[in-house]
């Protein structure tokens, strides 16, 4: 299935369809799945099929994701100490992030690139990530990932080495909720 993930920014509130979407409200740091009504600063990510276009996207990318099995959008936000760090690591699938507040630097195929409050970025899950907040604060992030119905439910961050999963994670996910795509 090729499809567009599309993250759309909405300053002064948002009115959605029912569908393959989430919307973020920013305020109330509230997820809805599907039709949802925001009067104050959301987020949005929608999934776009066929040659659709996303107009208007702060950020969108093209995935395919495989046919024979059933996929789950889920939406969660990552919380950082300051100085904290996700090591070298690798998701089950997809999805784009958009900063919250504070500042995270991502090495990511031999690029690194410092995010700032308001960044967005697309991370296809394999591509193995390092990421790490910004001493002088808490750092947060909210994201969509697209992710195989087999892990609906489950943490996905995968260490690319495996003496890093013993290591301390300081920084903590929370899910808003998971939905099955249509």
């Amino acid at each position: 299935m090729h499809i567009l993930l599309a993250l759309h920014e909405h300053p002064v509130g948002v009115t959605s369809e029912p569908g393959n979407r989430v919307v973020y409200d920013l305020v109330a740091d509230a997820a809805t799945f599907g039709a949802a009504s925001v009067a104050g600063p959301a987020l949005s990510w929608e999934l776009l099929t066929g040659a659709a276009e996303a107009a208007g996207a702060a950020l969108a990318a093209r995935v395919d994701l495989d046919d024979s099995q059933p996929w789950v959008m889920r939406c969660d936000r990552v919380d950082f100490p300051p100085g904290a760090v996700a090591y070298r690591h690798v998701h089950p699938g997809p999805g784009i992030r958009r900063l919250l507040f504070g500042e995270l630097t991502i090495t990511t195929g031999g690029a690194t690139t410092t995010y700032r409050t308001g960044g967005a970025w697309f991370e296809s899950g394999p591509e193995p990530v390092y990421a790490e907040s910004s001493a002088a604060g808490e750092t947060a992030f909210v994201r969509v990932l697209l992710l195989p119905a087999e892990w609906a439910g489950k943490r996905t961050i995968r260490y690319t080495d495996p003496t890093d999963a013993d290591r301390p994670a300081r920084q903590r996910a929370r899910v808003f909720g998971e939905e099955p795509l249509s």
